[in-house]
Formats: structure tokens, sequence, C-alpha cells
């Protein structure tokens, strides 16, 4: 059976999702609020990493078109909600970007349509806050609407894992929401995981991020006392990561980024006190510490410049990998920007080497990666390795340089390079 999908918001979540449906012979629609988006999309120019222009072209070809038009909305028989949920200046939640889309789809949605909403939020949402600005006064849940939620689980730059071959997490308000939604995913998702409800689905997205963001606060904190006890935790990492079972490793780093592992406990937290009065002690904790990460990484450069004679003010460290992963583009919550603004703070001379980052504002000053990263390393008094992107080439940086600081543990330790 043909059918047509709408998929609102084309970005990191949205656009990988519409190709894939597209590949296999879905008709999909792809809404955006930004027209320049829209037609970029439509010229066959890719913005994300994971689409490439050839992948879009096939998928133009297939079926799919963007659309800025919310009236195109109605020809759906799914619609998948894939906006961004950010947070808030006070560090609560932004629904703003669901909640527009709801009251959207309340204004344009034909009966018969199964609306999922893939946003990443707390408990609750798609309940209390999505489904009733989609309803209105002119739908009814399991008449003429469907509702589920299903969690994005897109990992940006993953050679290995993307929208096929990644198990999908499905949890309806209601059996048949949830049947329908299953229905829809089966079709180009190679596992489909039903799950009780939507408050599952939901609450399973937020389980696997804070366990992840708990972890990695957990090496981030140690690796702090251990370098003052002259311990090398990621050898001491190493070895535990032989142990069969019991045992899985996180390694330190300069910080947390991207969307989910920044932000999407904090929903769990807020919505744990906003509801129940108490706070989520272990996730607080960990932000604090992960927050932290980058003043301790601007401590270390301070202190790995003072033992070679140097003050920070007027020092030229040089940044290498500015993005929050490697080999991708993106800069949503790279800890590269705190970073650079406590140097800047400080008087240091921050240049950066990025291939994936031509521009670059931080702490308020504009830069433009250097061209030469090798000649950039012998000119700075210290090379700090924020991210090991697989075509720089790091033995000659190391070469290059007169010392490094390596925030991710991939160099060996020498008389040029200390590990964070």
């Amino acid at each position: 059976m043909s059918i047509t999908a709408a998929i609102i918001g084309q970005g990191y979540v949205g656009l990988p999702l519409a190709t894939r449906a597209a590949e296999v012979g879905i008709t999909v629609v792809g809404f955006d609020i930004h027209p320049g988006l829209v037609d970029q999309l439509n010229s066959g120019k890719s913005h994300i990493d994971d689409v490439s222009d050839d992948e879009l072209a096939a998928a133009l070809a297939a079926g799919y078109r963007a659309t800025s038009d919310a009236g195109d909305l109605a020809t759906a028989d799914v619609v998948v909600v894939c906006v961004p949920t950010p947070l808030a200046e006070e560090g609560g939640p932004d629904l703003s970007a669901v909640q527009a889309a709801a009251r959207t789809l309340g204004e344009h949605l034909s009966e018969g349509t199964t609306v999922i909403l893939e946003s990443t939020t707390y408990p609750g949402t798609t309940e209390e806050v999505f489904a009733p600005l989609v309803l209105g006064d002119r739908l009814t849940l399991d008449e003429n609407v469907w509702i589920a939620f299903s969690p994005e689980r897109v990992d940006p730059g993953n050679p290995t894992y993307g929208i096929r071959n990644t198990p999908k997490v499905v949890g309806g308000l209601t059996p048949e929401s949830t049947r329908r939604a299953v229905e829809f995913y089966e079709q180009f998702i190679d596992t489909v995981v039903e799950v009780k409800g939507a408050k599952e689905a939901e609450m399973a997205k937020l389980l696997e991020n804070t366990f992840r963001h708990v972890n990695i606060a957990l090496v981030n904190e140690m690796v702090r006392f251990c370098e003052e006890l002259d311990i090398d935790l990621w050898d001491s990492i190493d070895a535990a990561s032989t142990k069969p079972f019991g045992f899985m490793p996180f390694r330190p780093g300069p910080g947390v980024g991207g969307h989910c592992i920044p932000v999407d406990p904090s929903y769990l937290s807020h919505r744990v006190k906003a509801k129940l009065g108490y706070a989520f002690r272990m996730v607080e904790l960990a932000e604090e510490v992960n927050l932290a990460a980058p003043t301790y990484v601007a401590e270390r450069v301070w202190r790995q410049l003072n033992d070679q004679g140097k003050a920070a003010k007027g020092a030229k460290v040089l940044l290498v990998g500015v993005t929050y992963k490697p080999n991708i583009a993106d800069m949503r919550e790279t800890p590269a920007e705190p970073l650079a603004e406590k140097l800047l703070s400080w008087g240091v001379d921050v240049s950066y080497f990025d291939p994936y980052v031509p521009t670059w504002e931080a702490g308020g000053v504009t830069m433009t990666s250097a061209t030469d990263v090798e000649k950039s390393a012998s000119e700075a008094d210290l090379v700090v390795l924020l991210q090991q992107h697989s075509t720089i080439d790091l033995d000659r940086v190391v070469a290059e340089a007169p010392a490094v600081l390596d925030t991710r543990g991939v160099l060996n330790p020498g008389d040029k390079v200390v590990r964070l």
C-alpha cells in the first residue's frame, strides 16, 4: 500500500528519516519553517553530514520533496515530528517548537492520520502537551487520529548504525496508536521495539542518555584526582575493559557536546522536580561535573604553560578539532566553546584548526581555521587536542608542536605529550 508521510523538521533527525523512508517507496513531504532550507533541499543540497548530496538526490527522484507550506501536511497518512527541544534560559525544557508543530497539525491534519512525536522530551509530554494541541476540538484520539511517541536515536557521523539498522522504540497513547506507528516504521527499519506506552518510550530515551551522562561525569571527575595522585586513569580504564562482564568503558574528555547528553538528562531532572518536588541528584551532580570539564582543561593549559615558563597571557594556544565529536561538522554544545572563552578571558592568543569548521566564533571573537595544522602547531606554545578527526595526521602535529595536551587519550604520552 502506498502511503504519504510528512516529516516536520528537516534537520539532523528529520532529514535522514525522510530520505530513508523515501528509499523504500514512501512518498515523503519534508516540512520545515525555513524557506531557504526548503529551497536548498529541493535543489539537492544537503546541510547535514549524515545525508550526502547524492543520497538527497536519490530521495528527490524517489518522491521526496521539501515544503514550508503547512497545507501540504493534510496530504499525509503519517506525520512524524522531529523538531528541536533545547533547554530554556532558566534551564527547564523549551517545548515551543513541539507546541508550534502540534498547533500547526491541529489546524491542517486530515482525519485518519497517525501522528508520531520523535523530539526528545520528558515523560508525559506526548499525552499532556502534544496531543491536546493536535486534537483540539476537531479530532478524537482513536477515532480519527492516532498519536504515539518514538524517540530519535540518530548518532551523527556513525558509520555503522543509521536509520535502517538502529532499533526503533515505539509507544502509543493507545494500543491502536502503537500498532499503527509500529506498522509505519516496520516498512523501512529493521527492528521495531514496541513498549507499554508513550511515557515508557519517552523514558527509554532519557534513560539511555542519562546513563551516558552519569558515567562520563564519573571518569571526568576521576581524571582530576588521578592526575594529582600520579595515576594513569587511561591505563586503568584499558585494564578494566579486559573484564568480559560487568564493565563498560567510558573515557574522560574536555566536556560533553551535541544535543543529547548535555540536554536530555536535564529534561528528566526538571520533570522529577516539577512533578514530585525533589531533585534527581545523580543528574544534577553529573551536570555539575561535566559542565566544569572545559574549565578543568583550561586549568591544565595554564599549568602546562607555567611548566614551560610561559605566562597564559599572550601565550599561543592552538585548539585542534572544535566540533563535539569526530569526523562531522556538528558544533552543537561543543565543549570547545567554553574552553576558548575561558582561555580568551585570560588573554591567551587562541587559534584553531578544524577541517569541518571554516569559521568559528567564541568569546565574542570570530576566528578562521588555520589551513596548515603542522605549521600552526610549530608556531604555538601549546597544542590542545580536542577532537581526533581522522583526516588530521596527529603524529605530524606532535612532531611539529613544542607541547601537546591530549584531552582524548589517543596519543602516546611522552616528552611532548601530556594526557588530560
